[in-house]
């Protein structure tokens, strides 16, 4: 079914027009409202089971599984010479489901379409509406409605004020969508072509890609510059030290670190230089030329939007960003709480606003006056705006959908994982409605003058920085302090009590070499940071891009950190020299500005999706003749092939990489790439190995399989049980548990002891499907 630009407009304006006076007009199908029920169409069926709870017998609540229509799978579907008309199918898969919901939208009163309150949320709404409206039936009457949190108050207020489907929203996901497609279908090829069959290309995806490229390349380049700091101990003479509150000793040792020499700023670049003004310290005599005291106000950060949730759970719990939105899709859709039922827990989790509703403000003002009191309330409800560039500020930040929920209360009936996000995620709310925090500071300025006798000495400044805190503020409801971005502040120095004039001495001065450091490679966290201040993808795209680069062996990921890999680095020098525009980091966030126009109503897709395709069609003709073959080198394992005997290669396919003869076309033979975790199997002994379901879950199984079918999901660790000797494996939190006897022990995370992700929708790449051949054909686990 092809949709054109204009189609939209004229499929959802099922009263504007009037019928021609030859034909009887069409009544939309409304059933008896005494006998039929009120269709409502959401997502997901976790979802569809919590909303159904809410709702009386006069509802039916069922799942579209997300989208019920989309582009072919083996063709471009976009007709570039009919302003790229795309030409929407029903998936195979999903037919069946359609032809349900087709039938029970005609039975019903009443169609609502629920889905998620985004841009794509609602793209389903308008795609579920065209699907289920027959050809040469009458017109179904469908309204939106949305709901940013799922409770029984929000859904059933949200019944109360539906609306028509927001068409400028769906018009800037159908340019997305497009642009998307276009890149994806007519790029990809080409890399099969140049480089390996079964690579992908996409337009947010090699922009991620080259952020990586581009800092591995920074840090391959980058030449270490020596400096040094001079730092001296000094202390306050005993005679003229205070007894401290309650008792205790007044600190009176404080170290100072070198800032000027004679009035003017001083860099050390080497050891001499160092070792000179060290030994011009060891001769001065030191005085406190300047104290400043004052007061400092620490404000609270924001409440989590997408990106801050993703880069604290990673930080903090070590959370991928794609686990961290599986763990926080659980806790919107809504789980089992008790006394109240299927519930969700938290706000709609993709969202780029840290606004905050003001029954939510008025809930936590009292939650807070009643644990922490009164002074920890502000005056004022907080107000925040979000950095992202090109935020759309149309929903909620992330929040508990109470606030009175506490995580302690809830910690017996939810997994580990929800519960460590859960509080993470409420600790931060609680603390973006309180007051600041306060801090005493003090600044210590100290001269170091050279003896009388030295007439031609130099003058040097060194200083102290301190500080205390005097009022907890926000600070109360967290674990560590945490900085505007939740990044743990410095540690505080006391300082003794000082006057300006005053002598002290010194016990010691060093000298320190150091050496200038290479930026840090990206963590996931650090990665979706970038993306946000570039203005590239948005709330829903930050987790399937990360895992896409991965999944396609751009990118790999070792103990935290992203690492491009020569597959990577070369499919991105060829992107570079031949679509500058495809992987340029600004012109990435000009498309995605041009489209949030369009979402606000203030133009329409296909002029963007022109001014993008224009020049990608002409360079995508000239690297068709001008981009050079590149032959990427097999990497040898240490197996050999056990039909033909000879040395097998590792290759990458559509499910990762494999084993494959080195004799290929001769000898076919491909196993799958397995890793041994060195654990033995429990019952026959043989090793343990970690395997990938087709969809991408990892499991443990045994490397006899068939022979021997014991496979798990949790990881198994080395050690056995200390109480019985059974195997024992690695559960969220860095828990070990028994597998017979249950015995449970705690041990200290590693980035290999986090247990593995599970399976995720999440949307990946928009490529065409890899033709089918030998080499791409990896054996299943």
């Amino acid at each position: 079914m092809r949709c054109s630009r204009g189609q939209i407009e004229i499929k959802m304006a099922t009263a504007a027009k009037k019928p021609a006076a030859a034909a009887k007009p069409k009544k939309p199908v409304v059933a008896d409202a005494t006998k039929a029920r009120k269709l409502v169409i959401v997502e997901s069926p976790a979802k569809a089971k919590t909303i159904e709870k809410f709702l009386g017998r006069g509802y039916s609540v069922k799942a579209s599984l997300g989208h019920v229509r989309d582009l072919p799978k083996r063709r471009l579907g976009v007709d570039v010479d009919e302003e790229f008309a795309p030409s929407y199918v029903v998936p195979k898969e999903k037919k069946d489901l359609v032809k349900e919901l087709t039938l029970l939208a005609r039975g019903a009163s009443e169609l609502l379409l629920a889905t998620d309150p985004d841009r794509e949320g609602e793209a389903i709404a308008w795609h579920l509406l065209q699907a289920v409206q027959a050809k040469g039936k009458p017109p179904i009457l469908a309204r939106r409605v949305v709901f940013h949190e799922i409770t029984r108050t929000a859904v059933q207020d949200a019944l109360k004020h539906p609306r028509e489907i927001n068409l400028n929203l769906v018009k800037a996901q159908q340019g997305r969508r497009v642009i998307d497609r276009l890149v994806g279908y007519k790029l990809s090829p080409l890399l099969w072509n140049k480089v390996r069959k079964g690579l992908s290309a996409g337009r947010v995806q090699s922009v991620t890609v080259r952020l990586i490229v581009d800092r591995e390349r920074e840090i391959e380049a980058f030449v270490p510059v020596e400096y040094w700091t001079v730092e001296a101990r000094l202390r306050k003479h005993v005679k003229e030290a205070k007894p401290a509150a309650r008792g205790k000793p007044a600190r009176q040792e404080f170290s100072v670190g070198l800032v000027q020499r004679d009035g003017e700023k001083i860099e050390l670049t080497n050891g001499t230089d160092a070792n000179a003004v060290v030994e011009d310290l060891r001769k001065a005599s030191y005085g406190v030329s300047d104290v400043r005291k004052r007061e400092q106000l620490r404000n609270p950060a924001a409440p989590f939007i997408t990106s801050t949730m993703q880069q604290e759970a990673g930080r903090r719990l070590g959370f991928t960003a794609k686990r961290t939105m599986t763990v926080a899709q659980q806790l919107y859709e809504g789980l089992e709480v008790p006394g109240a039922g299927t519930i969700g827990l938290i706000t709609y989790m993709r969202t780029d606003s840290p606004q905050v509703a003001q029954v939510a403000q008025e809930e936590a003002s009292g939650l807070i006056g009643e644990r922490f009191g009164a002074e920890y309330v502000p005056a004022q409800p907080p107000v925040y705006k979000t950095k992202a560039k090109g935020a759309q500020e149309a929903h909620e930040a992330i929040r508990p959908t109470s606030c009175r929920r506490l995580p302690e209360a809830l910690r017996t009936h939810i997994t580990s994982d929800q519960y460590r996000l859960y509080s993470l995620i409420w600790k931060r709310f609680i603390a973006s409605q309180m007051v600041s925090a306060v801090f005493d500071t003090t600044a210590v300025d100290v001269l170091a003058t050279p003896p009388v006798a030295d007439a031609g000495g130099h003058q040097y400044l060194l200083r102290a920085n301190g500080s205390v805190m005097r009022f907890a503020g926000f600070l109360k409801v967290l674990d560590a302090p945490e900085g505007e971005e939740g990044e743990d502040d410095k540690r505080t120095r006391l300082l003794p009590d000082l006057a300006s004039g005053e002598a002290v001495a010194m016990d010691g001065v060093a000298g320190t070499q150091h050496f200038t450091q290479p930026p840090a490679r990206f963590s996931e966290a650090s990665l979706i940071k970038a993306l946000e201040e570039d203005g590239i993808g948005r709330p829903s795209t930050y987790a399937p891009i990360i895992s896409t680069v991965q999944e396609r062996g751009y990118v790999e990921r070792t103990e935290r950190i992203l690492r491009p890999t020569e597959l990577g680095m070369i499919v991105n020098d060829l992107l570079v020299e031949h679509f500058p525009d495809v992987v340029d980091a600004g012109f990435t966030a000009l498309i995605e500005g041009q489209l949030d126009q369009v979402a606000d109503g203030e133009g329409d897709w296909v002029p963007v999706v022109q001014q993008f395709y224009e020049p990608f069609a002409l360079n995508l003709e000239k690297a068709r003749d001008l981009m050079e073959r590149v032959e990427i080198a097999d990497e040898l394992s240490d197996e050999l092939c056990e039909v033909c005997g000879r040395q097998m290669v590792i290759k990458l396919g559509r499910f990762g990489k494999f084993l494959a003869c080195s004799g290929f076309p001769e000898c076919r033979t491909t196993r799958t790439l397995v890793t041994r975790i060195g654990v033995p199997c429990p019952r026959c002994g043989s090793d343990l190995l970690e395997r990938k379901t087709k969809r991408g879950r990892t499991f443990f199984g045994c490397m006899t399989y068939p022979t021997c079918d014991f496979a798990i999901w949790q990881r198994p660790v080395p050690e056995p049980c200390p109480v019985d000797g059974q195997m024992q494996t690695l559960q969220a939190g860095g828990k070990v548990v028994c597998t017979v006897c249950g015995h449970v022990t705690v041990r200290v995370k590693s980035e290999e002891d986090l247990p593995v992700d599970g399976d995720d929708d999440e949307e990946g790449s928009d490529a065409p499907d890899v033709p089918e051949a030998p080499e791409l054909i990896a054996a299943g686990a």
